[in-house]
């Protein structure tokens, strides 16, 4: 399996998007596998890609798990799969198609060509690249994201992106085990961690897109959790127990 690709998309309640986007990745040029982490989904997720799984005779992998146990539980248990099943390059992304599937090579590109060990689908690195967004929505992104910076020192723009290319021994080096953020500032964590452990973050420019199916997972409790989580991890920093 050596130089394979896995792409890891967590799911709750996209039963309306997961078969495209199973389609999507799958039929890229770039020989790629597939795993959905799926939180018991009631709407029949976890149902439809188990139905799939022999139509793609060994690249479409599936985790169930008993309930909605957020989105870095879910990360963190596929990249426990990556490593466990020796994938050398791990994307995420989600699956609304709000990250393009096809940008998915370039993000692997970065990596593979040395030029990064972590490759970010930026939306903030090149001005502003969200398509149907209301302007509340961007403003508490961007203002997020200009807050992370500030407080942790992260040299990348768009410090929440939730569509990136990893290399494995990126995630063999910051014991993801030990993560413990949840909601989007998972990705604060995981972008701190390796830029803290002497790995390269580069950002990719992309072009995000609200989704059209689904419901958003965004919520206040996610909110909340990136404000506070971000000066845990500067005084982690600080006294060297990150």
């Amino acid at each position: 399996m050596q130089n394979q690709i896995l792409v890891i998309v967590p799911t709750y309640n996209e039963a309306h998007n997961i078969p495209k986007i199973i389609e999507s990745v799958l039929n890229l040029d770039e020989p790629t596998h597939l795993l959905v982490v799926d939180d018991g989904s009631p709407d029949g997720t976890g149902d439809i890609v188990e139905e799939l799984i022999p139509s793609y005779e060994g690249r479409l992998h599936l985790i169930r798990r008993s309930g909605k146990l957020g989105l870095g539980t879910a990360y963190v248990r596929g990249f426990k799969f990556a490593l466990e099943k020796g994938y050398t390059y791990v994307c995420e992304m989600d699956a609304d198609f709000s990250h393009n599937p096809e940008d998915i090579p370039a993000l692997v590109e970065e990596v593979r060509s040395g030029n990064a060990d972590v490759a970010i689908g930026s939306r903030y690195s090149k001005g502003i690249s969200i398509i149907n967004w209301p302007l509340s929505r961007l403003i508490l992104s961007y203002g997020a994201n200009l807050y992370a910076r500030i407080i942790t020192g992260l040299p990348v723009a768009d410090t929440t992106a939730g569509f990136k290319c990893i290399h494995r021994k990126v995630l063999e080096n910051i014991s993801v085990e030990g993560i413990r953020s949840n909601g989007y500032a998972f990705q604060i964590e995981l972008h701190f961690r390796a830029w803290k452990a002497g790995f390269r973050l580069k950002e990719v420019s992309i072009i995000f897109r609200e989704r059209e199916e689904g419901v958003s997972k965004m919520s206040k409790k996610i909110v909340w959790e990136a404000i506070w989580r971000v000066w845990f991890l500067k005084f982690q920093s600080i006294f060297g127990t990150l």
